[in-house]
């Protein structure tokens, strides 16, 4: 009888071992009603879209009830490069990376060529054209970005006596007139916000980028500069934007202790209205819109390199794809990467995916097919340039301390502690030690 009852608990041991094993491989590939289950990981390294990722990965399981979409971001004062690196190093990539354009190519052999996918045929012009090598495509266009002059409606209109036209700020000359009447209304004409990120990666590259509306072009320009047969004393876009930014210094509300400037006071001066003009891009707007006192009215001007209306740069404000998401092919399953397609493409035809993108996110798609309008005063002004064909491609690819090193000359230049010499030396000497 003992025998017997040690074979029942021996038997009902193995059951509940057998149901026990069934549950824990149900999250990995276990059947699971409609079909196997998998679990997703996405590394983000754009943080302000943290918690509006996190909700867009709930919207995606709703409506695909077998995959479970994880948001891992990158940690503050890292680079997603080096996160990925880490996470590669580890033998846990994530299955999808969120990357900067020019850190694709740096692991194009260990992600998916994306080239079959049916986005591609909707994807706008030139998105994918950097992530391209070899005819194949290994990145998904994520987010369109764009930047200039930042210019509260309510303080130009008070300073012009009427209706604001930015088309009317196309030379130099018409910029510092409207510097003028700002002054002249009682406002500070605009603020320069001294990070070196900013100068170094936004301001400075405008000179490379307007050398030509060809980026083959543009390219040839800057591989001439790192082999040192650019004069860049006597080339007239970058001494052209130079000449602006001059005028800048001049008209800057922190003209007394430009250096002191923090990215956040920004916003605050530009929203409350303190200032008429700000140079940033539209990732700023929920910022500014923290302090908004110009019922959301704010749009772009362009950054004018001289007093020819038809000179490239004049009527163009600088964008370009500044997110890129790409597909783990080294170590995530073949369901994985699966699933993590069907999740770019729930982005760019779903309508829960638009929503995302353009109403929860403030992303500027990068397809033709998303026709949703911005709500966010600066993403529409950007799609409104875009649809107007005036863009000029931002520099998404310069070298990782290209931002560092140039900014810090930029900045001894809007102190006032080097000359237009030497920062022009400086540059030059940077690009001649770029391998």
């Amino acid at each position: 009888m003992k025998f017997w009852k040690w074979m029942q608990a021996l038997a009902l041991s193995l059951i509940v071992v057998m149901l026990a094993a069934a549950c824990g491989n149900s999250g990995a590939s276990g059947e699971t009603g409609g079909g196997s289950a998998v679990t997703i990981t996405l590394l983000n390294s754009k943080g302000e879209i943290q918690s509006q990722l996190e909700e867009a990965a709930k919207a995606f399981k709703g409506d695909n009830p077998d995959i479970t979409l994880e948001i891992i971001p990158v940690p503050a004062g890292q680079s997603p490069f080096e996160k990925a690196s880490a996470l590669y190093a580890s033998g846990n990539p994530a299955t999808i990376t969120m990357l900067d354009t020019g850190d694709v190519e740096k692991f194009k052999d260990r992600v998916l060529d994306l080239s079959g996918e049916k986005w591609m045929a909707d994807a706008v012009d030139r998105s994918t054209a950097l992530t391209t090598f070899d005819g194949k495509n290994y990145a998904f266009p994520l987010a369109i970005e764009g930047y200039g002059f930042i210019y509260n409606k309510a303080v130009v209109d008070q300073a012009v006596g009427g209706t604001f036209d930015p088309a009317a700020i196309n030379t130099t000359a018409a910029l510092e007139e409207l510097f003028k009447k700002i002054e002249a209304s009682g406002k500070a004409p605009l603020i320069v916000s001294p990070m070196d990120w900013s100068l170094g990666a936004h301001y400075l590259p405008l000179a490379y980028a307007g050398q030509s509306a060809d980026p083959a072009a543009v390219a040839q320009f800057v591989k001439d500069l790192k082999a040192g047969k650019i004069e860049l004393t006597s080339n007239s876009v970058y001494n052209g934007l130079l000449d602006t930014f001059d005028l800048m210094a001049k008209y800057n509300i922190d003209k007394a202790s430009p250096l002191s400037g923090t990215y956040e006071r920004g916003p605050e001066v530009l929203g409350k209205g303190e200032v008429g003009i700000w140079f940033q891009g539209n990732w700023a707007w929920p910022q500014i819109s923290g302090f908004d006192t110009a019922s959301g009215q704010y749009g772009f001007l362009p950054v004018p390199v001289s007093n020819n209306a038809d000179d490239f740069g004049n009527t163009q404000i600088s964008s370009a794809v500044s997110k890129r998401l790409v597909l783990d092919k080294e170590k995530n399953t073949a369901e994985q990467q699966t699933a993590a397609k069907k999740f770019l493409e729930w982005m760019v035809y779903s309508d829960k995916g638009q929503d995302f993108l353009v109403n929860k996110a403030n992303i500027i798609p990068a397809f033709k097919n998303i026709t949703l309008e911005a709500q966010d005063p600066l993403a529409k002004s950007i799609t409104d340039y875009i649809a107007e064909g005036k863009t000029q491609d931002s520099m998404s690819t310069l070298p990782a301390d290209h931002w560092a090193k140039i900014g810090a000359s930029m900045q001894k230049y809007l102190a006032g502690e080097a000359d237009r010499s030497v920062l022009t030396k400086e540059i030059q000497e940077y690009w001649k030690s770029v391998k």
